[in-house]
């Protein structure tokens, strides 16, 4: 295991490399974007199955109501990742947008959403009626597609100026409206287009082209490389942010029932139940606790990861994946398209089924016998469909053992980089803490020396001046700020500074002249730099004894930063 472990820290900038990807960081964000959704969805959808594990009946109106939420919820996660995937990108691209060329992320945004409708719905060609089903998870491809093309047409209209100009006296934020008008109308165009080509060569509309075309490939399969590819390619689906099981499983589901039924009766007559392609196998065995076969993860998080993150990712997920709901870690993690994670997320069910499988043929261990609910705990499940068999027993403990060797070495590498990360982060909040504490010795021993203060205009400032004081976590960053308003204000100059935490202030950024670097966040100075130049401001990084004399000194505050615009 050591070894596997130093082979990903030996390739770890490979993986870093991937994982900084304009477009993977894009369904990164806007995943985190969506994960309320998806935990109260998630809670919905266990208050509806998990009375009935216990033999408890809600009334038909309770479960209407839940349904109807997770409906409207996860329902629809499809149609909201579109929308927070185009945003995150449209931010992505805006750092290296030419001058004065920014994208609209708001309006990308709602295009995005509006051309993924065209991908996922369908009317029925008989009712009219429309078609849902793709609004959700099983919509996800659809979801990136259209965010992708969307946010790159309008990249590209912007960067060529195909666009409606109005006069200069038109309010901007109409201006702005008019100007969207056209790589609007060419993203939904472009999605409707698609979905005319998918529906003329495959026959069916884009979002279910997937199912429509692996279809021929997966029926009747029921050898180890057959239950692998199925497993394997429901795993890497989900990986890439397909909803696999709605693609691949549809293929095979009646297969799967047939041999359920094929095996209870040879159970009752006392034979072997022999078949492995079952969907109860699928449940809860090759996708334990969900796709990608995660039920041991969550455990492994808490006992044996150190970053904070994973450790309440555990904690949060480990009772909605005792009952395979696992969109919280999937997501959370994250498992989904983090390169960390590949191998595991696709390896383990795939060893699960060959263990499983092995377990059927050569060990005796009973075929699924019965149909159950899929929320029933894995390991639960594998006991009541073998009737209680002890080398099912045995098999449950040998599959989590594997599970959790093989997910391990991958998480413990993952692990390590955030905890770098989260040492980073705590290591700049104490040097706050520290410029704070020192602050305020100095300024209880010290008087501030206001005398021979300007009391004109400077000359050299003609206009206002918007300040961005960024520190770790707006604490000295503040107390600079209120020191630079207090000397503009005493020297009569039009500057007007405001304080943030870095990371922050990507929103705000261009509502200023000029940014200001606390000594915390000064490593960040040529990540910022770039920023800044395609906006037109002035970058400044400060030191520590600087900083500091400065927060208890508004003249020295305000001459520092005239002297470096060259306004001195």
């Amino acid at each position: 295991m050591n070894k596997i472990v130093k082979w990903i820290q030996k390739h770890q900038d490979f993986f870093l490399k991937i994982s900084k990807n304009n477009y993977l960081m894009a369904i990164k964000d806007g995943f985190i974007s969506i994960m309320p959704l998806v935990m109260f969805s998630s809670l919905m959808i266990l208050i509806v199955q998990l009375p009935t594990l216990f033999g408890i009946v809600l009334p038909d109106n309770a479960k209407l109501i839940m349904v109807k939420i997770y409906n409207l919820t996860m329902g629809i996660m499809g149609l909201m990742v579109a929308g927070t995937t185009a945003k995150a990108l449209t931010g992505n691209f805006n750092r290296t947008m030419p001058e004065g060329k920014a994208i609209n992320s708001t309006s990308t945004m709602i295009a995005a959403m509006s051309a993924f409708l065209f991908l996922a719905v369908s009317p029925d060609p008989k009712t009219g009626a429309l078609d849902v089903g793709f609004l959700g998870t099983q919509g996800l491809l659809s979801a990136f597609v259209a965010a992708f093309l969307t946010v790159n047409i309008y990249k590209l209209c912007i960067k060529k100026n195909i666009t409606i100009k109005l006069p200069k006296e038109v309010p901007g934020t109409i201006a702005q409206s008019f100007k969207d008008i056209f790589p609007f109308a060419f993203a939904v165009l472009a999605c409707v287009l698609i979905d005319l080509t998918s529906r003329a060569v495959v026959g069916a509309p884009f979002a279910s082209v997937f199912q429509k075309t692996l279809t021929p490939l997966l029926k009747g399969v029921e050898t180890y490389p057959g239950m692998c590819l199925i497993y394997g390619l429901s795993a890497l689906f989900w990986f890439v942010g397909i909803h696999g099981p709605s693609i691949v499983m549809p293929a095979v589901t009646a297969f799967q029932l047939a041999n359920t039924e094929a095996n209870l009766k040879l159970f009752e007559a006392g034979q072997h139940p022999l078949h492995a392609m079952t969907n109860n196998f699928g449940n809860y065995i090759a996708a334990i606790g969900g796709t990608g076969a995660t039920f041991i993860v969550p455990l492994v998080l808490i006992f044996f990861m150190k970053s904070k993150q994973l450790k309440t990712v555990g904690k949060a997920s480990f009772i909605p994946v005792l009952f395979a709901v696992n969109e919280p870690l999937l997501f959370a993690a994250p498992l989904v398209l983090n390169p960390y994670m590949f191998f595991p997320f696709i390896l383990t069910p795939i060893c699960n089924v060959i263990l499983g499988k092995f377990f059927i043929d050569v060990l005796g261990m009973n075929g699924m016998i019965y149909t159950l609910p899929w929320t029933v705990p894995g390991p639960i499940g594998v006991l009541l469909n073998t009737h209680f068999q002890l080398i099912s027993i045995i098999f449950v403990i040998i599959m989590l053992v594997m599970d959790a060797a093989i997910y391990y070495p991958f998480l413990r590498v993952y692990d390590a980089e955030l905890v770098k990360q989260e040492t980073g982060k705590a290591q700049k909040l104490a040097e706050e803490k520290s410029f704070a504490n020192t602050m305020k010795k100095e300024l209880a021993n010290q008087k501030l020396d206001k005398q021979g203060q300007k009391e004109t205009n400077h000359p050299n400032l003609t206009k206002e001046l918007k300040v961005l004081v960024l520190c770790a976590g707006s604490g000295t960053s503040a107390q600079l700020a209120h020191a630079l308003n207090e000397g503009a204000k005493e020297e009569k100059m039009p500057i007007i500074a405001n304080s943030g935490a870095y990371g922050a202030h990507y929103e705000i950024m261009a509502n200023y002249d000029v940014v200001i670097l606390a000594p915390q966040v000064r490593s960040f100075y040529s990540d910022m730099k770039a920023d800044t130049d395609k906006l037109g401001i002035k970058l400044i990084a400060t030191k520590g004894a600087e900083y500091i004399n400065m927060t208890r000194n508004p003249k020295q505050a305000v001459n520092f930063l005239l002297s470096q615009l060259n306004l001195s």
